[in-house]
């Protein structure tokens, strides 16, 4: 199955052609065929991550490579794929959800003019986010990433004849831009020094080092824009709450697994090129995104805002954890999250259709009206809180884990804020999402209409809640991911090495060059490369006599390479053992408030609202990132625009103006002068001839003693000149 990989994204491709053509005349509309592809490309991944998964080898690889742009003999540019085992996760990932969002729409957009425009776009979408998946170089991977971000543009504002809609569609288009416009500039920099775009190509370059220090740092730091565009991380999460104007199958299809994830899972593929400070840069960024969008999340009262800032806090702590050096941990949350927050967008999208309202102060007691909705909502809202048996807890815990650990080996205090932030964070969350679901199905109807004409949704509707909830549970994902899914060795480490010293293989697996022959190479199925050398996992033996040598060229022994190796695996367990502790505590704390405020009444959130007023309009007002935005960015755009616009008009255009005027003038003056001298000399020449001609003409009479005479009067004049 595994050979016929390339296929899983063209399947959707096709069904987008066809539906744009002809959607219209196929029966119902060709829903059936999108839901249909999808569903292929899903059993087909299914088949790959069955024969990654047997394999159970953490360096497993097929990797095929043909050329794409060739100049003479040689290939400018390759193309191809590339899976291994983040490949084949990520695959399940964007086909199982995307197959759920495509069924559960079929109940949802039922009824809308457009429908077969509307799954036109989702396979569209589909085709570019698997293309982001497979692509196996830089190159390609921002083709699709742009591709990615032209189709999400159309599903976002798919209402496009709301303005709202209107505006959230070209908001994500262009504050995505300005994050790709950095991602571009990181892959130029990858080109000009390295010459090669292909991911293992690229890396084995950084080893040789053609790439390294400060410009190795500014790329990896360009290469990251590009995901704090697509994941919606500080400053450029502004997009994503307004995207929730799209219809809401689209916001749980890009908001849970796909496009948001594509930054996450860019920074996981890449993973091996970034440099301690780039990686410094990236906790930075995530710990500040998953803190303030939390923050905001508190104060919402729109059911879909408050996921849509829930998902920008956990894309937070995913980039967080990449960033401090859990790389299981942070794709581990990636995969996690995708089952649980799908279910919960796609719960709020049943809500919404029951009650035809977004405002969870109007509702109220749903749970008797839609108990599949509620149950499903429950149980994801139990994972993203982080409750012990659930998705959220294992991979939450283990970001925590990596968090605490990184403060405690950096040195620096400062850096355990990175695990106090993650925290506490952990604690909001459980607390505002246990809000959402309180005011949403407990308690008392707030509108009594809207309650009165709430129902179940339909099975195309609740059976993908079912799915998804199913998959929120922690027995699918504990145990093989942490084996499978390892962290890779940054190669920033090899730059600069001398050619004779032995060099450390890098634990990833992508270090092996494409094959230099023009013919597709495919790399064995799970066997390292020999090019490649062994892995430095500790899971591997044969990567230990390798690994010793690496640890002696650094002047240490063995002994003391195990003592800190002992030391290393304390710490680690030590650390995850207290961040297992305190995020249960947390969230046990944050759901209990909750139900105190919400449900017991033994806090009256109106009168704590008024008590701190001004921080609650901070919050609600989302930190004034709207109108800071609108000050800045859009009024400065505008004034910017029309000081261009000044400068057009009065300069650029003056001065066209003024050559025109020039123009005419000296056009002015060419003519007079060809009317008066070029025209005058011509017409005085003919005059003169004219004049000449008429007094010659008198003398020709025809009478012979005129002529006589004339002969005579002209001898006469002879003889005086000739006589004086």
């Amino acid at each position: 199955m595994i050979r016929y990989a390339y296929i899983i994204p063209f399947l959707p491709l096709l069904s987008f052609f066809i539906n744009i053509a002809v959607g219209k005349r196929l029966p119902r509309k060709g829903d059936w065929l999108c839901l249909g592809t999808i569903a292929i490309g899903l059993a087909m991944s299914i088949g790959i991550f069955y024969e990654v998964f047997q394999a159970y080898d953490p360096n497993f690889r097929y990797h095929v490579v043909f050329p794409w742009l060739t100049v003479g003999d040689r290939a400018l540019f390759n193309t191809g794929i590339l899976i291994d085992n983040v490949t084949a996760v990520m695959l399940l990932v964007v086909t199982i959800v995307s197959t759920l969002v495509h069924l559960f729409s079929i109940g949802y957009m039922h009824g809308d003019p457009r429908y077969s425009r509307y799954f036109a776009y989702l396979s569209i979408f589909s085709f570019s986010m698997l293309g982001l998946v497979l692509a196996e170089s830089f190159l390609f991977i921002y083709i699709f990433w742009e591709l990615v971000g032209l189709s999400s543009y159309l599903l976002i504002g798919f209402w496009f004849e709301k303005k709202s809609a209107s505006d959230a569609g070209k908001k994500a288009f262009i504050v995505n831009r300005v994050g790709d416009f950095g991602f571009l500039i990181g892959i130029l920099i990858i080109y000009a020094t390295c010459g090669v775009l292909g991911y293992d190509q690229v890396f084995l370059a950084i080893g040789e080092g053609k790439l390294s220090g400060t410009l190795l740092t500014l790329a990896g730091i360009g290469v990251f824009c590009g995901a704090i565009g697509k994941s919606a991380q500080f400053p450029l999460h502004v997009w994503l709450p307004d995207a929730m104007e799209g219809p809401t199958p689209v916001s749980a299809l890009i908001h849970a697994a796909t496009m948001v994830a594509a930054g996450v899972y860019l920074v996981g593929r890449v993973y091996p090129m970034f440099t301690p400070d780039a990686f410094l840069f990236i906790a930075w960024f995530g710990l500040i995104t998953l803190f303030l969008t939390a923050t905001i999340a508190l104060a919402q009262n729109d059911i879909k805002k408050v996921l849509a800032y829930s998902t920008c806090s956990q894309l937070g702590y995913m980039i967080m954890g990449l960033g401090v050096g859990g790389y299981t941990a942070g794709l581990a949350h990636l995969t996690t999250h995708a089952a649980f927050k799908a279910c919960l967008f796609l719960g709020s999208g049943s809500v919404i259709h029951a009650v035809h309202s977004q405002d969870i102060q109007e509702m109220g007691g749903l749970r008797k009206k839609m108990p599949i909705t509620f149950v499903t909502f429950l149980i994801a809202t139990l994972a993203i809180s982080g409750v012990p048996g659930f998705s959220g807890f294992y991979s939450k815990d283990m970001i925590l884990g990596a968090a605490l650990e990184f403060g405690m080996k950096s040195g620096n205090p400062l850096h355990m804020i990175f695990f106090i932030g993650a925290l506490f964070t952990a604690g909001l969350t459980a607390f505002y999402m246990f809000r959402l679901v309180i005011l949403t199905f407990f308690g008392a109807p707030k509108d009594h209409h809207k309650f009165d004409h709430a129902h179940e949704s339909p099975p195309s509707m609740w059976v993908p809640l079912v799915i998804l909830a199913g998959l929120s549970f922690s027995i699918w994902y504990s145990g093989w991911f942490g084996t499978l899914v390892q962290k890779p060795k940054s190669v920033a480490d090899l730059a600069g090495m001398s050619a004779s010293a032995p060099v450390v293989p890098m634990e990833h697996a992508a270090v092996m060059a494409p094959a230099p022959h023009a013919e597709a190479a495919p790399v064995k199925e799970g066997a390292p490369d020999a090019s490649r050398g062994p892995s430095s996992h500790g899971t591997s033996a044969p990567a230990e006599t390798p690994h010793a040598a690496g640890l002696a060229v650094h002047g240490e022994s063995h002994e003391g390479a195990s003592r800190d190796a002992e030391h290393d695996a304390h710490l680690a367990h030590t650390a995850h053992t207290y961040a297992m502790y305190s995020s249960v505590a947390v969230g046990t704390l944050g759901i209990f408030l909750a139900f105190m405020v919400y449900s017991f009444g033994w806090i009256n959130p109106d009168r704590v609202a008024n008590a701190v007023k001004p921080l609650h309009n901070f919050l609600q007002n989302k930190w004034y990132f709207d109108e800071l935005y609108e000050t800045t960015v859009v009024n400065g755009s505008k004034a910017l625009s029309r000081g261009l616009a000044w400068f057009d008009m009065h300069v650029v255009d003056g001065l066209v103006n003024l050559t025109a005027q020039l123009g005419v003038f000296l056009s002015f003056l060419v003519g007079k002068f060809d009317d008066y001298v070029v025209d005058g000399a011509v017409n005085g020449l003919a005059s003169a001839t004219t004049g000449s001609g008429s007094i010659l003409r008198r003398l020709q009479t025809g009478k012979l003693y005129h002529y006589v005479f004339v002969l005579a009067g002209g001898a006469v004049v002879i003889f005086l000149i000739k006589a004086f």
